[in-house]
């Protein structure tokens, strides 16, 4: 059964992206070697409102890659893959190659 999670307000639903454990060679690496904490934004919620009523987007677009917080989010399981929402503002930017 497929699940799709749409985020509210300013929220956004991020995969978070796994280090390679292995280089191509074959050579295990450590946890901690390459620990940049980040994501692919896969949803987003439509934005918040302002005191005056107006809408306020969110600052990211689906498939962006993002650097995320070490702590925060709230984790959410759909079915065996596991999610995080963040607030648009805990996103601490975004990743470009």
């Amino acid at each position: 059964m497929a699940k799709r999670l749409i985020p509210t307000l300013n929220r956004v639903l991020v995969e978070k992206i796994l280090p390679p454990t292995k280089t191509t060679a074959g050579i295990l690496l450590p946890e901690k070697a390459s620990k940049l904490n980040s994501g692919k934004v896969v949803a987003v919620g439509p934005g918040a409102r302002d005191r005056a009523g107006n809408l306020i987007p969110v600052s990211v677009k689906e498939g962006e890659t993002v650097l995320l917080p070490e702590f925060g989010g709230t984790q959410v399981k759909l079915g065996e893959k596991e999610f995080h929402l963040f607030r648009d503002e805990d996103i601490l930017g975004t990743l470009h190659d």
